[in-house]
């Protein structure tokens, strides 16, 4: 069971079922967690809630991840919210295009539930 409570983690992520998984993996261990199915609201939540991390899909309807993370990173009250990336895109040099959007990491789809707590704690470790 987890021990990270009360550190908020804001799922961006259009497809109800992803978000689910996420959501019952981060509950369990322990994590506050918020949801968005898009980014424009994704950045909505991110500005009223400063959640501790945000993992963001990249296509998405109305706002996609690229768009949302670059307007996160341009505004002061968001600017270092750790952001990682998740797509089904795994191809060579995608992690280096998300890297340069702004994100701080990437995993691709299909998400390995038991190494995400591991991930999660990485970037919250390294969140200064």
């Amino acid at each position: 069971m987890g021990t990270e409570t009360g550190v908020k983690i804001l799922i961006v992520e259009d497809n109800a079922n992803n978000r689910l998984l996420l959501k019952a993996v981060l509950t369990y261990y322990g994590y506050a967690v918020l949801e968005a199915a898009n980014g424009e609201e994704g950045l909505r939540l991110a500005r009223e809630e400063k959640p501790g991390l945000i993992i963001m899909d990249i296509q998405m309807r109305v706002m996609d991840g690229i768009t949302a993370v670059k307007a996160l990173k341009a505004d002061p009250s968001t600017k270092n919210i750790k952001t990682i990336a998740v797509t089904s895109y795994a191809m060579k040099g995608d992690r280096e295009n998300f890297l340069d959007a702004g994100f701080d990491g990437y995993l691709a789809k299909p998400i390995d539930t038991r190494q995400l707590p591991e991930t999660i704690k990485h970037y919250l470790a390294n969140n200064t």
